[in-house]
């Protein structure tokens, strides 16, 4: 009886098309995380920049918006501001990255 292999030149091809599809996320993945993206709410009355590692790089409030009896306001523009910031990355991120998954990435938790 004859064992017939696999063959051997397809599964060299195969791992070679992995290694260059992982290098390829890895490249992607560091350009991502070095944009910077700037959003703003309140009708730009406060500004947030954010890079892709989801870091806050800066706020700028415009004075008008800091009064001792709204202080309420000045956070609720906060929290939308960072937020919306946060949805920028994650969106940019999901689109870039999903040329790699198949539109799988949401499924793969801790994959981006």
């Amino acid at each position: 009886m004859k064992v017939r292999l696999p063959n051997q030149g397809g599964q060299a091809e195969m791992l070679k098309r992995v290694q260059q599809l992982q290098e390829d996320m890895a490249n992607t993945q560091a350009e991502l995380e070095s944009k910077e993206y700037d959003v703003s709410s309140g009708g730009g009355m406060v500004n947030i920049r954010i890079n892709g590692k989801k870091e806050i790089l800066s706020v700028k409030i415009d004075p008008t918006v800091v009064t001792p009896d709204d202080v309420e306001m000045l956070e609720d523009l906060l929290v939308a501001a960072v937020n919306e910031a946060l949805e920028k990355v994650d969106a940019e991120t999901t689109s870039a990255m999903s040329k790699f998954t198949g539109g799988m990435g949401g499924g793969i938790p801790g994959l981006f």
